[in-house]
């Protein structure tokens, strides 16, 4: 089929693609499709397959010469796309070319359309200048390991009652409340039995820990409790509640012994608890790396973006908003529609929500759109020597065998994500060179994870 094209670039990484189809073309697939009708469709008078043409025309012309067009404009737009050196105007996936008027058909002439879509956006990554990654600076020593020790104990802990019956911090109570009116009467829809939560902890949506502590099991008390006007929780800033509170349980957690018996209990490689303290430190070394390596991508990202402006297609943001919002939908284990009426009835909107994710989600579609334009332009690959450096460096990391990490990765997707991920450290290894790297602040290990 003969067919010439007209691209246009537009706004947003949209193109207009004019398309002509040589009346050649048209006319045969016009007596193509007509000749479909002779041999299938049946008319009383006629014998199936004997029905003139002229009187199928004068019957069906209307609908012939609409599949006729459709035929052609879908098999014009599948030889365009289909060619290798139309690679950067091929429509993205979720951007089906829309039709701008539908054209008349004429066996004698040719067929010209015009489709307009949305294209991956095209940009060149030129500017770095100015631009500064900083490296935080993070220590893990004693008090970081020790802090890991310690949660590892509390999960470990067993809660039991406690034997004097007086509160006190960190014990796991269970009360009844009810706030008073001014009267000194019960506010009925306000009463709550068996609350629990640990004193001294945000568990307690009331904040009457200091005013609980010393109080025994089963003592009732009735609390006047005045909240600070810049209150976090909107029904309470600025007022004065009085509540009776009645504790009905007080239980303690026994924290076992950090010794040689606990770090076995904690895993069975582990025969000291020095082995366990050294393996604590390795995991959060690993951990800080990657977040120090991902706040330095982000940072360099965050930057190529506001230097390089380009817009995105509409197309490709919806697309990733509609995402986030079936995920979310996943999460909370409803469905999307579901999902919708459940923040309606909080108040809010679908609409709403989607607005308030646009900004953060278009940063991270040009931050990956960058990525990937670098990846293409620089050729990043990888060797199979370099992959199993990665399993070298990954058994290490996580204390385990190369055999064990290469069987992880024998699944083709954990496989793909290994190389793309090893792909990118490449080109961020290349990146570094064309900017300043240079020192951050010292934070403290839970600081870097603030953010």
């Amino acid at each position: 089929m003969k067919v010439t094209k007209e691209i246009e670039k537009l706004e947003k990484s949209s193109v207009k693609l004019t398309v002509t189809v040589a009346k050649k073309d048209v006319a045969e697939n016009y007596n193509e499709t007509l000749k479909q009708y002779v041999k299938h469709v049946q008319i009383p008078g006629f014998r199936k397959g004997h029905v003139p043409a002229a009187t199928l025309e004068r019957k069906y012309g209307e609908q012939i010469k609409a599949e006729t067009i459709g035929e052609l404009i879908n098999k014009s737009l599948d030889e365009i796309f289909q060619d290798e050196k139309e690679l950067d105007n091929r429509p993205l996936p979720y951007s089906q070319p829309v039709l701008q008027e539908t054209p008349a058909i004429d066996v004698t002439k040719d067929l010209k359309f015009t489709v307009v879509y949305d294209v991956f956006p095209k940009i060149e990554v030129k500017n770095f200048d100015g631009i500064e990654v900083k490296e935080p600076q993070v220590e893990i020593g004693d008090e970081e390991v020790n802090e890991e020790l310690k949660g590892l104990q509390e999960r470990n802990a067993v809660v039991i009652d406690k034997k004097d019956n007086t509160v006190a911090k960190d014990d796991i109570v269970t009360i009844n409340i009810v706030e008073k009116d001014d009267a000194g009467n019960d506010i009925a829809d306000t009463k709550r039995d068996g609350f629990t939560f640990t004193v001294g902890t945000a568990e307690n949506v009331y904040k009457i820990d200091d005013e609980i502590v010393g109080m025994k099991k089963d003592e009732t008390k009735e609390i006047s409790k005045s909240y600070a006007a810049d209150d976090k929780d909107s029904e309470l800033a600025g007022k004065t509640k009085k509540y009776s509170v009645t504790v009905t349980t007080i239980k303690f957690r026994d924290l076992p012994k950090l010794d040689d018996d606990f770090a076995q209990d904690v895993s069975d490689k582990f025969k000291t608890l020095d082995e366990l303290k050294a393996d604590i430190k390795r995991q959060l070394n690993n951990a800080k790396e990657r977040k120090i390596n991902e706040t330095k991508a982000n940072s360099l990202l965050e930057q190529l973006v506001e230097k390089n402006a380009f817009d995105i297609p509409e197309s490709m943001l919806n697309a990733e908003l509609d995402g986030r919002w079936r995920m979310m939908a996943r999460q909370f284990q409803t469905t999307p529609a579901e999902l919708e009426k459940l923040v309606k009835s909080s108040g809010q909107s679908k609409e709403d929500m989607l607005k308030q994710w646009a900004a953060e989600a278009e940063k991270m579609l040009k931050s990956r759109i960058i990525v990937d334009t670098l990846l293409k332009e620089k050729n990043i690959d990888v060797t199979p020597e370099e992959i199993d450096a990665e399993y070298a460096k990954i058994a290490e990391q996580n204390a385990i065998t190369i055999d064990e990490v290469k069987k992880h990765y024998e699944d083709a997707r954990a496989k793909e994500y290994l190389v793309d991920n090893t792909k990118e450290q490449k080109l961020y290894d290349e990146l570094y060179k064309l900017v300043k790297v240079s020192k951050g602040d010292k934070v403290k290990f839970a600081e870097l994870f603030k953010n």
